[in-house]
C-alpha cells in the first residue's frame, strides 16, 4: 500500500521522539538538556589580563610611592668602579681573621656574611618589581600615573647622565679584596630581562618621549654589546646551568627589543639555542642535571625551567617555534616541561634531594606552565599555573622568579 504524505510525516516523528522515549525523557525534558549550556571546556589559553587585573593594579598601587632609587644612591666603599658602577658581594665569603688584609675566605655553613655590600642587587631587584607592575597597570588601564611612575624609574637608572648605571655587571659577586667581579655576578641582572619586556609598552605613552626612547634603546644595547664582548659574561654565557640561561634572556630579551632594526641577534641567538644551550643543559629524560647537584636543586630547576620558556618565547618567530627544538635523541622543552609538570603538580613527588632552603615554599606560579600551556595546547598545564601563588614574600626567592607580569609576555604590543 502506497505511504500517504501524512502517515510518512507521523512515523519520521515517532522515530526521532523514540530514542527520547526509551531514555525516560519527553520532549519537554529533551528540549531542556538541550538548552543547557555543556561544561566549559579546559583552555590554553587563559585571559591573563582578568585573571590578573586586581593583583597587577594591587602591586602597581603600593609601588607608586615608593622612591626612586638608582646604583648612584648608594655608594660603597669597597667598590673598585665608579658610583656609576654596579657592585655586589659574594654573601658566603667572610674576611679571614688570620688574614685581615687578605682574600676573603668561603665559609660553607650557609649563614650569609652580614657585612656583604648587596644594596646595588635589591635595588635592581626592586627596580625589575615595579618598572614591570606599572607597565602591566598602565596596559589595563592606560592611566598615565602609572606610566610616567615607570619612566621616573628608567630615566634615573638608564637615561639621565648623573645617576644612570653603567651598562656592565664587571664588579658583580666581588670577593673582597679583587678588583672584578665573577660570571656568578651575571645572574644579579637577570631581572632586567623584564624591564625590557616592559619597555614595548610604555612607549605608547606621553611620559616616555622619543628622546628618551632612543637614549634608553642605546643603554640596552650598549649592555648587549658588553654581554657579547666581556670575558666575564662570556664565562656566564658558556656555563651550562641556570648561570647560562640567565645570560641567554638578559640577550634575547634585547635582541628582541631591537629587532625591528636588526634582525641578526636573534638569529644568532635561535642557533645558539638550538645547538649548544639544549645539548649543554637538557638530558633525554628531560631533566637539568647541573641543576640537581646545587643545594636548591628544586628551586634552580624551576629558575632554569622559567627562563628557558622565556627564551623560547622571545626566539619563536612567525617561520619557526624555538619550542620544538629537539635533538636527535630527544631532549627539548616539550620533553623538559612534561617531565617537571608532575613535580609542579606535586611538590612530594620530587624524586631527588629537598632544598636546603625554601622547599616548602615552592613552587610559585611559574610562568613556563603559562607559555607552555600555549606552545603545546595543553590545558592542562594553563589549570595548575592559574591554581598555584602569584607572589612570594621570601625576598631570596624572588631572586629566582624573573617573570613576575606574565601578561607583557603574552600580550603584543599595539603598534
Amino acid at each position: 500500500m502506497a505511504t500517504s504524505r501524512r502517515t510518512f510525516c507521523s512515523q519520521s516523528a515517532a522515530l526521532l521522539l523514540a530514542p527520547r522515549v526509551l531514555l525516560g525523557q519527553s520532549p519537554t525534558q529533551s528540549q531542556s538538556a538541550a538548552q543547557t549550556p555543556a561544561p566549559a571546556k579546559p583552555t590554553a589559553r587563559l585571559d591573563v589580563a582578568a585573571i590578573d587585573h586586581d593583583r597587577i593594579l594591587r602591586l602597581a598601587n603600593s609601588y607608586l610611592a615608593l622612591p626612586v632609587a638608582p646604583l648612584t644612591t648608594l655608594p660603597c666603599p669597597r667598590s673598585p668602579g665608579t658610583p656609576h658602577d654596579y657592585y655586589s658581594e659574594a654573601e658566603d665569603y667572610f674576611p679571614d681573621p688570620a688574614n685581615p688584609d687578605g682574600p676573603y675566605v668561603q665559609h660553607s655553613d650557609g649563614a650569609p656574611n652580614p657585612d656583604a655590600f648587596i644594596a646595588h642587587r635589591d635595588a635592581l631587584l626592586d627596580l625589575s618589581l615595579y618598572v614591570p607592575a606599572f607597565a602591566a597597570a598602565f596596559l589595563l588601564t592606560n592611566d598615565p600615573r602609572y606610566a610616567q611612575q615607570a619612566v621616573a624609574h628608567l630615566r634615573a637608572w638608564f637615561i639621565d647622565s648623573a645617576t644612570s648605571m653603567t651598562p656592565s655587571i664587571l664588579y658583580g659577586q666581588t670577593i673582597p679584596p679583587a678588583k672584578a667581579g665573577r660570571l656568578e655576578g651575571v645572574i644579579e641582572a637577570v631581572h632586567l630581562a623584564e624591564v625590557v619586556q616592559s619597555i614595548p609598552f610604555l612607549s605608547k605613552s606621553e611620559a616616555l618621549t622619543d628622546a628618551d626612547l632612543t637614549v634608553l634603546t642605546k643603554w640596552f644595547t650598549d649592555y648587549f654589546d658588553w654581554l657579547n664582548t666581556s670575558r666575564l659574561a662570556g664565562l656566564a654565557r658558556d656555563n651550562k646551568s641556570h648561570h647560562g640561561t640567565s645570560w641567554l634572556l638578559q640577550a634575547a630579551a634585547i635582541a628582541h627589543l631591537t629587532e625591528i632594526k636588526d634582525d641578526r641577534p636573534l638569529s644568532t641567538l635561535r642557533h645558539q639555542f638550538k645547538s649548544s644551550t639544549i645539548r649543554a643543559q637538557i638530558v633525554a629524560d628531560g631533566t637539568f642535571p647541573h641543576e640537581l647537584n646545587t643545594p636548591n636543586p628544586y628551586r634552580n630547576t624551576l629558575f632554569n625551567l622559567d627562563m628557558l620558556a622565556g627564551v623560547c618565547l622571545l626566539l619563536t618567530s612567525r617561520f619557526e617555534s624555538a619550542w620544538d627544538y629537539e635533538l636527535q635523541d630527544g631532549p627539548g622543552m616539550r620533553t623538559v616541561v612534561a617531565r617537571l609538570f608532575p613535580y609542579i603538580l606535586n611538590r612530594g613527588s620530587w624524586p631527588f634531594r629537598a632544598d636546603a632552603a625554601y622547599f616548602t615554599a615552592l613552587p610559585i606560579r611559574p610562568p613556563s606552565l603559562l607559555f607552555a600551556a600555549r606552545a603545546y595546547d595543553r590545558p592542562e598545564y594553563a589549570s595548575l599555573w592559574k591554581t598555584l601563588p602569584p607572589d612570594t614574600t621570601f625576598f631570596e626567592l624572588q631572586r629566582t622568579f624573573p617573570i613576575r607580569q606574565p601578561l607583557l609576555w603574552v600580550t603584543r604590543p599595539r603598534p
